[in-house]
């Protein structure tokens, strides 16, 4: 988990407002795929990468948080 070390927490809150909540209106993509999988209409596997795609800087800025905050 060093890699994650190296990244700044800066770039992480900047790719998770913008990548993470990209398009802002109507409704935020991240948004949009969640409420796709509670109800479970994601099966596409575009609609999978687009999830991913979106989550993937708010989970790495959660999990250097927690591991800044543990250590």
């Amino acid at each position: 988990m060093h890699w994650l070390d190296k990244i700044p927490f800066s770039l992480l809150v900047i790719l998770s407002l913008t990548l993470g909540f990209a398009p802002f209106t109507p409704v935020p993509h991240l948004i949009e795929k969640i409420v796709m999988l509670v109800s479970g209409n994601l099966n596409k596997p575009i609609d999978i990468f687009d999830l991913i795609m979106h989550a993937s800087p708010i989970a790495l800025l959660v999990m250097k948080m927690g591991r800044s905050i543990f250590r």
